[in-house]
């Protein structure tokens, strides 16, 4: 006789905080970061989600508000409590073990194929697995300065980026309309936006890699903290699905990136 094994729903919200948590679990569980990590190079670019990849993959807290760069803010509420002029360092691992005194960007020229750059985004197509990367440098910015290079030398090119920045254009066509063309007047700062593509993680991935189940984006947003919130249906084997609430419950309270 064959086991009848029972399958399950269930329904879950996320906010932006908890959902980067999530996401950073989800990156370090990625068989190519776990080898990078025993055998090879892994940098992480600063950013918001990448500040908590950086806590997850050394085990201990970090000063997240101070890895990060080019942050997106309220247009007229200005809050930057929490954030910092002065910035941590990159972090680099080889080995497993924190490399002092490398960038990220020296790091990428010294990397070979098998070795992981992890870099966040600004917007995301989903259905077509494309991100896009908002550069405010004048020079193009850390995906400026590596982008080539880890195309070249076939580095495995991780992207976090939470359902929140879902875009419904494909970000080709926004990438066009965020360049300047002759005639163009630009009235206040619009940064282009440069398509990536790479090994995406959302709260999607990460749930499928930490507990083996399948997610859907069912809903977003709410109000008293939940505002870019995801609602979440999980599906899969009870017992994976019992795992994966037990998993969203031990990061439910993750405070707010900016206190």
């Amino acid at each position: 006789m064959f086991e009848v094994i029972g399958m399950a729903k269930a329904s879950v919200v996320l906010t932006v905080a908890e959902s980067k948590r999530l996401i950073a679990k989800g990156v370090v569980a990625l068989p190519s970061v776990q080898r990078a990590l025993k055998d090879g190079m892994i940098a992480i670019a600063k950013g918001t989600t990448n500040a908590y990849i950086v806590e997850e993959l050394l085990g201990k807290p970090i000063d997240k508000p101070a890895y990060t760069i080019g942050v997106t803010l309220p247009q007229k509420t200005m809050h930057t409590t929490g954030l910092r002029e002065q910035k941590l360092p990159d972090v680099v691992l080889k080995n497993g073990v924190p490399v002092e005194g490398m960038t990220v960007i020296e790091a990428v020229r010294q990397m070979k194929r098998g070795d992981v750059f992890i870099k966040g985004a600004n917007a995301l197509d989903y259905k077509r697995k494309v991100a896009g990367i908002l550069v405010g440098h004048p020079e193009g910015g850390t995906i400026g300065a590596t982008l080539g290079i880890v195309i070249a030398r076939r580095i495995e090119f991780v992207i976090p980026v939470g359902l929140e920045k879902l875009v419904y254009e494909d970000i080709e066509t926004l990438s066009m309309k965020t360049r300047a063309v002759d005639g163009d007047e630009i009235l206040n700062e619009t940064p282009p936006l440069v398509p990536v593509t790479g090994t995406i993680v959302t709260e999607i991935e990460a749930l499928k890699l930490l507990c083996d189940v399948d997610a859907t984006l069912v809903s977003s947003g709410g109000v008293g903290g939940a505002e870019g919130a995801v609602r979440l249906l999980i599906e899969g084997e009870k017992a994976n699905v019992q795992k994966a609430l037990e998993l969203i419950e031990s990061i439910q309270g993750e405070p707010p990136f900016v206190a």
